[in-house]
């Protein structure tokens, strides 16, 4: 038998986090056809691999690019730093379902994170979404979980408090058709309006169809802060009572008060709800700092109504000094200048040419080059940019990092944004990379085995991707074949968007999306579904 492809004398980390091994791999109709000694066995096309690792593809089950993945560009980033599957529709905030009726408001609420939204990128449903993500023919493999923010959103706008009536059954329906309609999990927004507005007995109502079922849900808790081990306390209850699979996301302790004693508290928590049978794990970004809306910074209750009252609250004298108040004191939601401080906040995506020279800056500079009180500053920027800013804000302790990265039951992601304009967070280029450069190499956190597990095998794992994120006959060939010591994240938070380097070869299905570290024309991705379902 002529294999299509047979790569020769790789050291093979299978996904598993087994010792490397010495192996021949042959690929054939997009999957892995053997594994072994394969001297004697002919192929089209043949790769000598002697020296370098082949792994199985890099699988990034928290990304937010659900419009860009529409985009004919799509792909360059994340095939340079080894990515061949992407997860969607994180933190409550996916792009489908939009309804209609309230279509406007769920595309501001959606654009801080996901890029500019016009009609055409407005989707009634998770299935016409994904007619219009195979007609984009993406390079990578992706599928989306369905937000229970744009969800909640859909069924009563930015109203305040539970949801019960008609308002219950609407969201009811629509997560169900979500599932039907191939969603591979579900995620929450906890720290987010409208989510934010949930009680826990309002949140275990709105989740209740998962009860007892295999749909894993991934949270962005209430709050990362000085509440953040209680927002957690709350998850694992939650998850507890209706027995469902929990991924916490990017968990962190936001501000120097909570640093190296939130983070062990946590992982306790965590480690004994799993003894106590939860099916509970968490995830985390490599970096100390992270990327969301500018508004995320003010006070929750001010965004009920959407982007229009918040506009209006941030035009009345009354409202403004009632936000500065409780910014000033408030410990009861994620006040992020508060415990970081405005020096430790970015503006990103402005738009109007007159703020283009704040891009970039901190708070403080911006307050400093206004000639204004840094709370006037933040209000009067978000003003004239109609709410619709992203920021990058210093938040985390490196050691925290390190111990999230280094617990068994964690994974790594990107959380990366797409914001339509100004400066993205450096981990939309090199989180990848910077894992394998910083963490492995550098610091010893993981070993190769490990590292490489955390991000396929085990993320298969978790959202039940069949056929990805191992290397073994069967598996779907997407693979990675690179030298560990030359890949390198060059992106930095001033200039991040340089491609990450020293990634070799990447094959999708089979197909070869990188040769020599770069992008073919090849497009070989494919929508994923899952193989789990509600009760």
């Amino acid at each position: 038998m002529e294999f299509e492809t047979i790569i020769r004398g790789a050291r093979v980390l299978d996904g598993t986090g087994a010792p490397a091994f010495a192996a021949d791999v042959a690929i054939q109709n997009g999957r892995i056809a053997a594994v072994g000694a394969l001297e004697s066995a002919a192929a089209r096309e043949t790769v000598d691999a002697a020296g370098r690792c082949l792994t199985p593809g890099f699988i990034d089950v928290h990304r937010h690019a659900d419009a860009a993945l529409l985009h004919e560009a799509f792909g360059e980033a994340e095939l340079a730093q080894g990515l061949t599957t992407v997860i969607d529709g994180n933190c409550g905030l996916s792009l489908a379902p939009i309804a209609a009726a309230h279509g406007d408001e769920a595309a501001a609420y959606l654009a801080p994170i996901l890029g500019d939204l016009p009609d055409a990128l407005r989707f009634p449903s998770l299935e016409a979404y994904r007619k219009a993500a195979d007609a984009a023919r993406p390079a990578l493999n992706h599928g989306m979980l369905v937000g229970m923010g744009t969800l909640r959103v859909n069924a009563a706008g930015f109203a305040d408090g539970n949801l019960d009536g008609e308002a219950l059954r609407a969201l009811h329906r629509e997560l169900e058709r979500a599932l039907a309609d191939g969603a591979l999990g579900v995620s929450l927004g906890l720290g987010y309006a409208p989510e934010c507005f949930y009680s826990t007995q309002g949140l275990l109502r709105a989740l209740e169809p998962l009860r007892g079922g295999t749909v894993p849900v991934a949270v962005h808790m209430r709050q990362e802060g000085e509440g953040v081990v209680e927002a957690l306390r709350e998850m694992l209850f939650v998850a507890r009572t209706l027995r469902f699979p929990l991924e916490v996301s990017h968990l962190k302790s936001i501000g120097r008060i909570g640093w190296r004693k939130n983070v062990p508290e946590m992982l306790r928590l965590i480690r004994e709800a799993r003894e106590d049978g939860v099916d509970v794990a968490c995830d985390a970004y490599p970096y100390p700092y992270g990327s969301t809306q500018l508004i995320h910074v003010l006070p929750p209750e001010f965004q009920r109504g959407g982007t229009e009252a918040l506009c209006a609250a941030l035009a009345d004298p009354a409202a403004r000094r009632e936000m500065r108040r409780r910014m000033e004191t408030g410990a009861d939601f994620e006040n992020i200048t508060h415990l970081v401080g405005f020096e430790n906040v970015y503006a990103t995506a402005l738009r109007r040419e007159e703020n283009l020279v704040f891009e970039g800056m901190n708070l403080a500079q911006i307050a400093e080059r206004m000639g204004k009180d840094p709370y006037d500053a933040l209000f009067d920027l978000l003003a004239a940019e109609r709410c619709a800013p992203a920021m990058i804000d210093f938040i985390s302790d490196e050691a925290d990092v390190a111990e999230i990265l280094r617990t068994p039951f964690s994974g790594v992601i990107s959380d990366a944004t797409y914001p339509a304009a100004g400066l993205p967070h450096p981990r939309v280029y090199g989180t990848f990379v910077r894992l394998f450069e910083k963490y492995v190499r550098g610091e010893g956190v993981l070993t190769m085995e490990d590292a490489v597990y955390r991000v396929t095998g085990r993320a298969a794992e978790r959202f039940a991707l069949t056929g990805k994120g191992r290397i073994a006959v069967g598996a779907d060939a997407d693979l990675c074949l690179f030298s560990p010591e030359k890949l390198h994240e060059p992106g930095t938070f001033a200039d991040p968007r340089r491609l990450a380097e020293g990634m070799d070869m990447v094959w999708v299905n089979g197909v070869l999306a990188l040769r020599d570290g770069k992008r073919t024309e090849i497009r070989a991705g494919k929508t994923l579904r899952p193989c789990r379902r509600i009760p």
